[in-house]
């Protein structure tokens, strides 16, 4: 293995230092075909994205879509900046805004207060229902009456009227895409033979095809539905002049996520490159330190965005951090490279560029190699999840964690050999007070504090940990000042809520003698002329005990304080007594009213809400994101729960569906793969640490600063509240791979120290003399770099910025303060010499 070793060693100097010129174009020309690749480069917001490929409850999701007609909508919220609601003038702008809307090309239908059947303005009898039905744009409509029932009826009132009467809402239904759904059921068809176990090579073969059908027609969508959103802000922007108007919607709110994380990566991206390029400057103050640590980061951001792109991997919003962490990782590389040339430089000073180069990447490969190898196991939780965006972060850290290292190691002493010896280093000026210096002797003199502060800290982090909440709220994600947050909270608290979800109810089939009870056998099967259709055997569903149940488990969600608006039959049942003088419809009732419905109300009011096929009855519900209790997943599992035991409804009969069931899925697969595989990935971090040094006490000195900074940090999320969703989820994987980064190069830099004189405390001094500047000249750059991202306006962003750079300073501290404290006290590397 050592001559394997050294063999590689000499090839790789004879490679990169002999024939460097050589390496140096072979890079530019695989640089400039990955920079190329990387044009293709996209990033993914959508729903799909985030969801887990064989959740059942997503096929179910489309199942219902399909049975009920649901589709994605928009939302529109209307309030006229002079005069009312109603009057003419404001219901003319609504018109004209509405018609402009409905040409476009990705629009399906609007529906508004104009176009909504009116049947209290004035009061309309059971007959008057196959005649034409009064509207607002009908001219003999009573507009007192109309202001009244659109504030009162239980189907208008906070869907398209808000209850002050100020707000109204322009509900636009998106059209489905039907060579997306057709490759869908293709898919599902594969999954079911692959969960079996009877999917053959050939048809491996063509569901992987398939999958990349797949997401190039997602690709397509993604584009499709930014420019529809765009067309539909365009035309709202001619109308605000005359009316406030705000967006809406889950396909707005995953293409502004994607907009707000584009925007950022530019605008911040470009500021965290200015102050890495200052704080470089201000510690080393020589161009050749700045330019080439620079170039390294860049070079590697540009090759990992390119093999991103090869392999057809879309950036979500959860992998969106991933170039900042790129960055980071390069540039712990490079600068423990450039401490470890300033040193050897100042130590020898006659010795030559090739010798101090040399010096530099044989002292630095094994530790930087370590540091690497075990910074991936700390992603390794990643690749648990069940999300392929989650499991492709992973292997994009992965991978990126070995083109920071390759390039690195490639284009660094390539380059140096290019360039003359520098003048002799100096100390910056802020190094006169040396902070790993005072850790040192604060280390040495308060040993047995550091240990009663660990403890503490200790106890701090489980409490924290079990503070910890697994949530998704979207309006959290911008700032109050922004219009997406100001929009999403008008709608929340005005028009319904924001988040759907489905609840279906199954019915079983009537007995014959219940059928005979209703009609008898002539009326269900024969007409004047002939057989009946299904359409005239779909009156006779509406059984009382049916409708009474509907009735109660619609009562029963609407009585919740999540809830906004609730619809379902139980709202036509509601209306169908308003109708009725306040008497409660019965089965004939029903039967009559749905004959006389004409057949577009029906689309409209009853096919979303009843399945005769299947006997279910499905409820709309939207949940108010800006809810400050709300938590999604004991909301769902206290639903279901109360529905059971609370109304009698069998377990089998009662199923949740929709975008909120979806995204507490996702989030709590998340939650099992970050935050309960931790353990495991502290037995995996704890075989390669033993692998690695060959010594169980180094081992456990190594793992115990890891997790306590990773804990550290999670715990200051569950002491302030801040819940784990799908954008802070992957922080502890980071903060254990930062915290990683520190603990190997510190313990593989004393474990040469102390083999000068076996004194653990001068060993000590000496490491963080020298590693320990190299780790706070990390620290501080990324720290103060990353710091410009608490000017986002998305929250994650922010949490990002924030979160990275105490994940920075808590494992700085904790590997220049308890880890070198643990070795003195335990002394892994044998007793001290006297």
């Amino acid at each position: 293995m050592i001559k394997f070793i050294q063999k590689l060693n000499r090839l790789y100097q004879s490679l990169v230092l002999d024939h460097r010129l050589l390496v140096i174009i072979c890079f530019i020309c695989v640089i400039a075909l990955l920079g190329y690749m990387a044009r293709e480069f996209k990033i993914d917001a959508s729903s799909e994205s985030l969801l887990i490929e064989n959740d059942k409850d997503l096929r179910y999701a489309r199942q219902v879509g399909d049975r009920f007609g649901v589709n994605d909508f928009l939302l529109i919220s209307f309030a006229p900046k002079k005069g009312d609601l109603l009057s003419d003038k404001n219901l003319d702008v609504l018109k004209r805004l509405r018609d402009e809307l409905v040409q476009l090309e990705q629009v399906e239908s609007a529906m508004t207060i104009l176009d909504v059947p009116l049947l209290q303005s004035p009061p309309l009898s059971y007959e008057d229902l196959s005649k034409n039905i009064p509207s607002l744009t009908t001219p003999a409509v009573d507009k007192k009456l109309a202001r009244n029932e659109l504030q009162q009826s239980p189907f208008y009132r906070e869907l398209l009227v808000s209850k002050d009467m100020r707000f109204t809402a322009l509900i636009l239904n998106l059209k489905l895409d039907p060579i997306q759904s057709e490759l869908i059921k293709k898919r599902n068809t594969f999954l079911d033979k692959k969960a079996q176990g009877r999917l053959s090579d050939q048809e491996t073969i063509e569901y992987e095809k398939l999958v990349r059908k797949i997401r190039n027609r997602q690709t397509e969508l993604n584009v499709i539905q930014h420019q529809n959103i765009k067309a539909v802000r365009a035309i709202m922007d001619n109308y605000r002049a005359e009316a406030e108007l705000f967006l809406g919607g889950i396909s707005m709110i995953a293409d502004d996520m994607i907009s707000f994380i584009k925007n950022d990566l530019r605008v911040f991206g470009l500021g965290v490159f200015f102050l890495l390029f200052v704080m470089l400057g201000f510690i080393f103050k020589s161009l050749r330190w700045i330019m080439l640590p620079m170039m390294c980061c860049f070079l590697s951001v540009v090759a990992m965005m390119g093999i991103l792109s090869a392999f057809g991997w879309e950036v979500t919003v959860i992998s969106s951090n991933f170039i900042s962490l790129q960055l980071i990782i390069t540039l712990a590389i490079v600068v423990h490279l450039v401490v470890r040339y300033r040193e050897f430089q100042k130590n020898e000073p006659d010795a030559s560029q090739r010798t101090l180069v040399e010096k530099t990447v044989r002292s630095k490969f094994i530790p930087c190699l370590y540091a690497a190898l075990t910074t991936i196991a700390g992603f390794g939780s990643l690749l648990l999840c069940d999300i392929k965006p989650v499991i492709h972060f992973g292997w994009m850290m992965s991978a990126g964690i070995l083109v920071s290292l390759g390039l690195t190691f490639i284009l660094f002493p390539s380059v140096k050999m290019f360039l003359k010896k520098p003048a002799m280093p100096s100390d910056p000026v802020f190094l006169k007070f040396s902070f790993p210096g005072f850790l040192a002797r604060f280390t040495e003199a308060n040993g047995r504090a550091i240990l009663i502060i660990t403890v503490v800290v200790s106890v701090f982090t489980v409490m924290g940990i079990n503070h910890l909440e697994v949530e998704n709220s979207f309006i959290d994600y911008f700032k109050q000042s922004t219009e997406i947050y100001k929009g999403m909270e008008v709608i929340d608290r005005n028009l319904g809520g924001t988040t759907p979800l489905d609840i279906i109810v199954r019915f079983d089939a009537v007995e014959e003698e219940e059928e005979d009870e209703f009609f008898d056998e002539d009326e269900l099967l024969l007409t004047p002329q002939g057989p009946q259709s299904d359409e005239n055997l779909n009156k006779y569903w509406f059984f009382e005990h049916r409708m009474e149940t509907v009735e109660q488990v619609h009562d029963y969600l609407n009585a919740l304080p999540e809830t906004g608006k609730v619809l379902s039959l139980g709202t036509i049942l509601k209306i169908g007594r308003s109708m009725n003088k306040g008497r409660t419809l019965d089965s004939l009732d029903m039967a009559v009213l749905y004959e006389k419905l004409p057949d577009d109300y029906k689309q409209m009011i009853l096919a979303p809400f009843v399945s005769f096929e299947n006997n279910e009855a499905r409820f709309s519900i939207r949940i108010k994101d800006s809810f400050k209790s709300l938590k999604r997943n004991a909301l769902l599992k206290r639903i279901k729960y109360d529905l059971v035991h609370k109304l009698n409804l069998e377990p089998e009969d009662v199923r949740l569906a929709g975008t909120m069931v979806l995204y507490n899925n996702m989030l709590q697969s998340l939650f099992a793969s970050q935050i309960k595989t931790l353990g495991f990935v502290a037995c995996a971090l704890m075989i390669m640490f033993l692998v690695l040094f060959r010594s169980v006490k180094v081992a456990f000195i190594a793992i115990f600063p890891n997790l306590l900074s990773a804990g550290f940090v999670l715990a200051v999320m569950g002491w302030m509240n801040i819940p784990l969703d799908m954008m802070t989820i992957t922080i502890a994987a980071i903060s254990i791979g930062i915290a990683v980064d520190d603990t190997i190069h510190y313990i593989y830099r004393f474990r040469e120290e102390i083999k000068t004189d076996g004194d653990y405390y001068r060993a000590m001094h000496r490491s963080h003399a020298s590693i320990g500047n190299a780790m706070y000249y990390t620290s501080v750059i990324i720290i103060i770099g990353f710091s410009i991202l608490a000017l986002s306006n998305f929250w994650p962003t922010i949490y990002f910025g924030l979160f990275t750079g105490m994940a920075m300073f808590v494992a700085l501290v904790a590997a220049l303060t308890l880890l070198p404290q643990l070795i003195v006290l335990l002394k892994p590397f044998g007793p001290r010499k006297l």
